[in-house]
């Protein structure tokens, strides 16, 4: 490694350290030729595979992209953003994991709403809308009985209110 203040190419490592989580290591050189000290990180550098939009374009994966679509239709949900980043994080491995070059933008679209239908089914459905493109009303009921469909876990299902023999206006 070059010495960032004389330039020689000549440093000796004095000490090497990881992080907590073990993703970066911390390197302290020393310069043979200056004597000066300095330090460097080494991480992991993943190469995110390219995105192929619908009309043939390809551009750069954006995680800031991904992480601001889930977060608008997660607007106003009670979500966390811990939970919405490790969501993303999440999308991003598996991405990687795919070990491909390019990846349709469609298999983004899908395993985002894979991702919010655990976290927040309003927030799917509000992606769904907009990622399916909804014509009519009823792609969105269609979607909505998919949904309500499931059962929910954790959660008991919905009581009749005591009085349900009458009608939501009390009829």
């Amino acid at each position: 490694m070059k010495c960032p203040f004389c330039g020689d190419p000549n440093t000796q490592v004095t000490d090497t350290r990881e992080n907590e989580d073990g993703d970066v290591v911390r390197r302290r050189r020393r310069c043979v030729k200056c004597d000066k000290r300095f330090t460097t990180y080494e991480r992991i550098d993943l190469k995110m595979p390219h995105i192929v939009k619908r009309n043939g374009n390809r551009t750069e994966f954006d995680h800031d992209k991904l992480a601001g679509s889930m977060k608008l239709a997660l607007r106003k949900r009670p979500v966390t953003m811990e939970a919405i980043e490790a969501a993303v994080d999440r999308i991003e491995a598996r991405l990687l994991s795919m070990g491909e070059q390019e990846v349709p933008s469609a298999k983004i679209g899908e395993l985002v709403m894979k991702e919010l239908k655990k976290l927040d089914k309003v927030a799917y459905i509000r992606f769904a809308s907009v990622y399916r493109n909804f014509a009519d009303v009823d792609e969105f009921s269609e979607v909505i009985r998919e949904v309500q469909a499931r059962p929910r876990r954790g959660r008991p299902p919905a009581q009749p209110a005591a009085d349900s023999e009458n009608d939501l206006f009390g009829n």
